[in-house]
């Protein structure tokens, strides 16, 4: 198993906008490219920027590079709008990239 995690500053307000376009972009994704889906987390800070990371779990490292050379791009132009219009600022690259070596998640 793969793991790639993300980042991205929500603009203060459209959290809930920012959450539902990444759910729904994480379910395209999974369907057109092979993920085995995301989590996404709020991190916590003692400024006034709202950042969520997203940590995205791939069957391998082949078949994620596949879709990070796509651009990860879906057929949906209004989930991918919102998605966009929330965000503030983020990262062109991975924040991580890590192969899974022991998995302890409840998956139950």
């Amino acid at each position: 198993m793969f793991v790639a995690a993300y980042w991205w500053e929500v603009h203060p307000g459209k959290e809930d906008q920012f959450r539902t376009a990444w759910r729904h972009g994480t379910e395209l994704i999974r369907e057109k490219y092979g993920s085995l889906g995301s989590r996404l987390h709020r991190e916590a800070r003692d400024d006034d920027r709202i950042r969520f990371i997203g940590v995205a779990e791939w069957p391998d490292r082949e078949t994620w590079q596949r879709a990070f050379d796509a651009k990860m791009v879906y057929d949906d132009p209004d989930t991918r709008a919102a998605f966009v219009d929330a965000i503030s600022d983020w990262a062109d690259e991975p924040l991580l990239l890590m192969d899974v070596t022991d998995d302890l998640l409840d998956r139950g």
